[in-house]
């Protein structure tokens, strides 16, 4: 079995609006009361509390005279806010995340139905008050659907992200076909090597096309008396330029990442460690603006959905400062130099061409280090050079290894 996830528009009416909002407000309580005594149940007792015995409070809130609002929410959201906590609480203690932090009205609102959600038509029919709402459903939702999550983003629009069960597992991993080795970077967004030739795609800068309009809506906010109406609509308007944004790029990595997937089957990037890059001021906006994460967990998933690989090679590789045609490695490449000539063999390279070569090679030798082999063609095999690189998403093992467990 897997799971597969669609998001759908939602387009609920005035009354549905008012429902889900009361919901909304219902749940976001629920999380911040239960984080609050979470926290403080720890600094008197020194232990934490788990999901029974929150979920063990909720009758008695809503019993009390002050809070019995709480019981016109469903209450299937409010056991599913409690397991989302503790769950916020696991990922924060394995390291995976940071600590859980309190919500606010402000920000995006999701709900959460565990159960009873079905497709009616060209509508999701939710258990309790809310019913049928209207929903485009641009794709078949397939399998058996396991959880739904209603949000509200900031700009006013509704989604449904629904969860389903699909019978069948995703195809076995295999490395056979062709290697591709990608740099990331600002000026241009991807520089693919598959070998033979250099591929660059172009970085949109999507906020920078959008930055004049977003400055112009952010004054008119910030002109705005606080609490009013018209703050209010404001505050709309400069959340749907953010939101033009994310979809502007969102849309660009999902074509580029479904291109790439469809032509390779082995796909090569470099762990970049984006936190600390960000810390330069002059180009965090940049940085942060281009998505290299993203882009990158687009590529693992739908790799992993057609049985192909995706290699993540050490961030500390030296691919900048090697030499793709007789391995020598210089001692320091500033980021101003884009192209540069070596020094033992005479090779002029441009800077990040070089660079996507290099990581196709390390990706092939780490495929061929840990037993898998490649029948990709064009581009040598170096030597192991730099610090130890390591397959992270599709760990592939060789027999010997398997044979060990």
């Amino acid at each position: 079995m897997r799971h597969q996830a669609v998001k759908v528009r939602l387009y609920p009416t005035t009354e549905q609006q008012v429902i889900l909002a009361q919901h909304f407000g219902c749940s976001r309580w629920w999380w911040n009361y239960a984080l609050n005594l979470c926290i403080e149940t720890y600094h008197l007792t020194g232990k934490g509390l788990n999901r029974s015995a929150l979920n063990a409070l909720l009758p008695k809130l809503k019993r009390q005279e002050e809070r019995c609002w709480l019981s016109e929410c469903y209450s299937q959201v409010l056991q599913a806010t409690t397991l989302n906590l503790v769950t916020a609480y696991k990922n924060f203690f394995d390291g995976r995340a940071k600590y859980p932090r309190f919500k606010a009205k402000r920000n995006k609102q999701s709900i959460q139905y565990p159960q009873s959600v079905k497709v009616a038509g060209d509508c999701l029919k939710f258990p309790g008050r809310v019913a049928k709402v209207k929903a485009r459903i641009h794709r078949p939702i397939q399998g058996t659907i396991k959880t739904v999550t209603v949000s509200m983003t900031p700009s006013g629009k509704y989604f449904a992200s629904v969860l389903t069960e699909v019978e069948g597992n995703n195809p076995p991993t295999n490395t056979d076909g062709l290697v591709v080795g990608i740099d990331l970077g600002l000026k241009n967004f991807a520089i693919v090597n598959d070998g033979v030739k250099t591929s660059k795609y172009a970085n949109p800068k999507h906020l920078a096309k959008h930055e004049r309009n977003l400055k112009r809506k952010q004054r008119k906010l910030d002109r705005k008396e606080k609490g009013s109406n018209s703050r209010n609509k404001a505050r709309k308007l400069v959340a749907k330029v953010h939101e033009r944004v994310s979809n502007v790029r969102q849309d660009y990595l999902h074509k580029l990442s479904r291109k790439l997937v469809d032509e390779n089957q082995v796909i090569v990037v470099e762990s970049l460690n984006t936190k600390g890059m960000v810390r330069n001021h002059k180009l965090a906006a940049s940085i942060s603006d281009v998505g290299w994460g993203m882009f990158v967990n687009f590529l693992s998933y739908k790799l992993e959905e057609e049985g192909k690989v995706l290699v993540e090679i050490d961030r500390w590789f030296p691919s900048s400062k090697l030499c793709s045609n007789c391995h020598y490695q210089v001692d320091e490449m500033p980021l101003e130099v884009r192209s540069w000539t070596c020094p033992s063999c005479g090779t002029h390279h441009d800077r990040d061409g070089n660079a996507s070569a290099n990581i196709r090679a390390e990706g092939i030798r780490i495929l061929l280090v840990s037993g898998t082999g490649t029948t990709a063609d064009g581009g040598d095999v170096r030597p192991k050079l730099g610090r130890k690189s390591k397959l992270t998403q599709f760990p592939v093992k060789s027999e010997a290894q398997a044979s060990t467990k």
